[in-house]
């Protein structure tokens, strides 16, 4: 899909925002406002609603109680991530490029690569669903999160799940990135929590023998399912 259309890098980032939040929204049931997107991308409210504005007027997206992309944000969005989700795996897959390193390599190349470059990736790579850290790849017949898909910091007690996907606010953080990986906390990976604990700030889990603590910030970027 080839969009040509010349964005800030402000407004791909709302867009991939809104787009993101809403392939979540079928497990979290949570409408997509100006207070979750503020925190999504951490920034001020106010700062929120007057990009929003502008972007309205653009005709990239609609604000009737709840934020939604319109036809050509919705597109601008997929063809965005689409391509940073394929470089991403690319360079984890053929290059052995580290999590970390492969996302902010990405950001920076998403912008520059032709469809024929995108196509041949892709087919290089086996046609993959998700990028390294478990978010679909739009247009490759990706699911969405199932019903019973909860973040990691609302787990409970003894209870075993599967690791699912890291999101994408949790791949802006590059040492959060990092250590998931060297510690092997990858899609797939099972693991059982041990306790959640708010005033701490902190949940502990086991993956094997191995006890990990992670802070609760980090842990809600990490969508899991009970198994």
């Amino acid at each position: 899909m080839t969009i040509d259309y010349k964005l800030t890098e402000t407004y791909e980032n709302y867009l991939e925002a809104i787009y993101n939040m809403r392939d979540e929204a079928s497990a979290t049931g949570q409408k997509i406002i100006n207070a979750r997107l503020a925190d999504r991308l951490g920034v001020k409210p106010p700062t929120v609603s007057q990009t929003l504005q502008r972007m309205a007027r653009d005709g990239l997206v609609k604000i009737d109680g709840e934020i939604t992309l319109t036809k050509q944000g919705n597109e601008v969005a997929e063809a965005s991530i689409r391509r940073h989700r394929i470089i991403e795996r690319f360079m984890s897959d053929i290059l052995g490029i580290e999590w970390a390193v492969a996302h902010r390599e990405a950001e920076r190349l998403q912008h520059a690569i032709s469809p024929l470059i995108e196509d041949k990736m892709l087919a290089a790579l086996g046609h993959p669903t998700a990028c390294p850290h478990g978010n679909p790849i739009p247009g490759m017949m990706t699911t969405k999160l199932p019903a019973d898909a909860i973040t990691l910091d609302n787990t409970q007690t003894n209870q075993s799940v599967e690791i699912l996907r890291i999101t994408e606010e949790g791949e802006r953080d590059p040492r959060l990135l990092d250590y998931l990986q060297k510690q092997d906390l990858i899609p797939g990976t099972c693991i059982t929590v041990q306790e959640v604990v708010e005033y701490t700030g902190v949940v502990t889990f086991k993956k094997g023998d191995k006890t990990i603590a992670l802070g609760l910030k980090a842990a809600r970027t990490i969508w899991v399912k009970p198994t």
